[in-house]
């Protein structure tokens, strides 16, 4: 199913990018920007993990370098019946974790220095089974693929916005005229973050729900999501951050900026609601009275 809804949000991202190369230039521009987003989707499926990760500037660690985390993933990598993933560690001291890669074969997990200060040993088994569930469901590509394409239209936006500014772009209504040009800078980015939202938020309590199963007890990660959202209200969002990978977090990275918008346009459901969940799964598992 993952699978389908991989190729059905790569043809919705191409469908918008042509539509973008249509506003921008007519039909001439309609077909480079098609196969541009064919070029880029080749490009994101195989390529995209190793984007996300060097933005982060995500350093990859072996058994030698960190033996507690390295041995946590290949417990819990085991005990969901999955290949060993690469290990990164990314230098911030904000508790967050995210997974990513085309497939559980070629998949990788990512934690901040911060929450392996913040969290203890129970805790951080927690957050990585959420991410091992997501490697499990194979939802890792789709959320790495929107990544990727949301920012390169974002980028694209910008790029239509500058040339506005200073005069680079033809004002012919045959071109799109301002239309097109408010369309670019404002509708496309919009539509972009909205699809990610769509393939974000149901995935979180999925991932919890196995998480908690392949950590041992959903207590651990409903813990652990408890501090990581303290820590993200309460400090500066990750320097790094971006809104085109904020949904690949175990929490929004972002999660104290634009607080009036959260519920519309959050890409993670409340996490008062998660920790509710989890704890009643915890009581349905009898570990938990």
């Amino acid at each position: 199913m993952n699978i389908f809804k991989t190729f059905v949000l790569m043809g919705l991202l191409t469908g918008l990018l042509v539509a973008v190369g249509g506003m921008l230039g007519g039909s001439t521009w309609a077909m480079i920007m098609l196969v541009f987003s064919i070029g880029m989707n080749f490009f994101s499926y195989w390529f995209s993990d190793s984007i996300v990760l060097k933005s982060y500037n995500a350093r990859e660690v072996s058994e030698v370098d960190a033996p507690q985390l390295y041995n946590i993933v290949s417990k819990l990598a085991q005990k969901a019946d999955l290949p060993m993933p690469r290990v990164y560690v990314i230098d911030s001291e904000i508790p967050n974790a995210f997974a990513t890669g085309r497939n559980p074969d070629h998949a990788a997990v990512a934690v901040t220095t911060g929450i392996m200060k913040a969290l203890d040993y129970n805790e951080i088994s927690g957050v990585l089974g959420h991410e091992l569930a997501h490697v499990k469901h194979r939802d890792i590509l789709i959320g790495t693929i929107a990544a990727s394409m949301a920012g390169v239209i974002s980028m694209i936006a910008n790029i239509v916005q500058w040339g506005a500014i200073f005069g680079t772009r033809s004002s012919d209504d045959e071109n799109g005229g301002i239309i097109g040009l408010l369309a670019t800078i404002i509708l496309a980015p919009l539509a972009a973050s909205l699809i990610q939202l769509a393939v974000s938020r149901s995935r979180e309590y999925d991932a919890d729900k196995t998480g908690g199963e392949i950590c041992g007890n959903p207590i651990y990660l409903a813990n652990a999501l408890e501090k990581i959202e303290y820590y993200a209200q309460r400090y500066a969002p990750m320097p790094q951050a971006g809104t085109a990978t904020a949904h690949m977090f175990i929490i929004n990275p972002l999660e104290n900026s634009k607080k009036a918008l959260k519920n519309l346009f959050s890409t993670h459901p409340d996490t008062e609601d998660r920790i509710a969940h989890l704890r009643e799964q915890a009581r349905e598992m009898h570990l938990l009275g």
